[in-house]
């Protein structure tokens, strides 16, 4: 087939492209008001890629025109929508493509509030590593893997986003795979603006768990939100923790910057692993993918752990960008609250006597939402400063927004130094007053002014 993405640097339409393109399709693709990192990904993979929307995008002979699902892309009213429709050409989203064409496939689903993208690509990286030829899709970029989404013929993983389709498709993505085997990593309530309440988050992963089948596996971490809808399904149920459970769980660990633990397993199984992922979250990821890939039998103990000591991680997932600086800059992704606690917390394990500064960006829609005003009050807990970055304005029409003098009063208040900087010159003048012990954690989902890129140069220069 000759398959357009329309909105290709969207992570996950950029992985099915991917995928798409190593079964055997052509592929093409166009977004507007990208970056870094998925814009010059995207650039460099190799097909038509345009940077505007446009008809004259669309090749001869398309047969399928993928649209994402992002409000900037425009939905129907998107030219290329439009002209695709004019041609007779099917419209439609990446769930629903990536359900039909792996419905045939052993597909293993890993879904969660956090987690879900180291977790998807550390075990597409062992799989690929042990030479079982295993499909993946994952909504990152890993240095370990050779794309971000690949057909393969073995195992398929798929990272399953529980965000809905489209915005006149409020299912869950994951809800259109058909799963024989999931690995949950985390169930913390997220993206309020399309769930406004924890049962409403909580119901498609109850669907996701009764789709299983009877002779499926359900790898589950130990904690108590997911206890409660465990019950939701057939399958065989594995539990995992970094705490001692009944199932899979971490012992002994010793942090540092190569971090080893003792993986403890049922029927008193044991293997020492050790990794260059910082923080407890991603020893507690690690379990949980070995627990996965072990009971099913896809690897042997001794390729597991050379997988997981070779990963180099996903961009943007505590990514150190400095090589000369002595004081560290570390890329982490922010987009929920959870998600930038566990990036706080696993830089203050690694660096715990340096003063913290956090470049934050409040850019998803959960963070700009009024309810969630009440995350600031912690979210920072243990931070020396935060340096604010205006939120962004769209969607603000359609959602109760937090104003940029709201998240700096509210952020104030919880007792965290906290300073606005309207620019990428304005931040960087600040961060070139530091004293030389500290250590900064960049901190969004969105572009943080360009600052990953822009910044790390100067400080290899100013603090080397």
């Amino acid at each position: 087939m000759r398959i357009h993405f329309t909105g290709v640097a969207g992570a996950g339409m950029s992985a099915v492209a991917l995928m798409m393109r190593s079964a055997g399709h052509e592929v093409s693709g166009s977004d507007e008001d990208v970056f870094p990192p998925m814009s010059t990904y995207v650039e460099g993979l190799g097909f038509p890629f345009h940077r505007r929307f446009a008809p004259e995008n669309l090749p001869p002979g398309l047969d399928l025109l993928v649209l994402g699902a992002s409000a900037k892309l425009g939905g129907d009213a998107n030219p290329e929508v439009a002209a695709a429709r004019a041609r007779g050409v099917r419209i439609t989203t990446f769930a629903e493509l990536l359900g039909e064409v792996t419905a045939a496939r052993d597909v293993t689903v890993v879904a969660g509030s956090f987690g879900k993208s180291t977790c998807s690509a550390l075990a597409a990286h062992i799989l690929h590593q042990a030479r079982t030829d295993p499909g993946w899709m994952v909504g990152a970029i890993s240095p370990s893997l050779p794309a971000t989404g690949q057909w393969g013929s073995g195992p398929m993983i798929l990272e399953g986003d529980e965000y809905v389709v489209s915005a006149s498709d409020h299912r869950s993505k994951f809800a259109l795979y058909a799963p024989g085997c999931l690995l949950l990593t985390s169930l913390i309530h997220d993206h309020v603006n399309v769930f406004p309440t924890f049962a409403d988050y909580e119901a498609p992963f109850r669907e996701l768990l009764r789709g299983l089948p009877e002779d499926g596996l359900a790898v589950l971490r130990d904690h108590p939100a997911i206890r409660a809808i465990a019950g939701e399904t057939r399958a065989r149920i594995v539990w995992y923790d970094t705490q001692p459970c009944d199932g899979w769980f971490a012992r002994d660990i010793a942090y540092g910057e190569t971090t080893r633990f003792e993986l403890v397993g049922p029927g008193r199984r044991s293997l020492q692993l050790s990794t260059g992922l910082l923080g407890a979250h991603n020893v507690e990821n690690i379990v949980g993918v070995a627990a996965l890939l072990l009971e099913r039998g896809l690897v042997s103990e001794q390729a597991l752990a050379a997988g997981v000591a070779s990963f180099a991680g996903i961009r943007r997932r505590l990514d150190r960008l400095t090589h000369a600086s002595r004081i560290p800059v570390i890329e982490g992704f922010g987009s929920s609250y959870e998600k930038a606690r566990s990036a706080i917390e696993a830089v203050r394990l690694h660096y715990p006597q340096r003063p913290l500064v956090v470049v934050f960006e409040p850019h998803a829609f959960s963070w700009r939402s009024r309810e969630a005003l009440p995350w600031y009050d912690t979210v920072f807990e243990g931070v020396e400063k935060v340096l604010l970055i205006p939120p962004p304005t769209h969607g603000a029409a359609s959602h109760h927004q937090s104003s940029f003098a709201d998240i700096l009063a509210r952020i104030a208040a919880a007792g965290v130094a906290v300073q606005g900087v309207a620019d990428a010159a304005s931040a960087t003048q600040v961060l070139s007053h530091l004293t030389g012990g500290e250590v900064v954690l960049l901190l969004s989902s969105g572009p943080l002014l360009g600052l990953p890129d822009s910044l790390p140069p100067v400080f290899d220069d100013l603090y080397a």
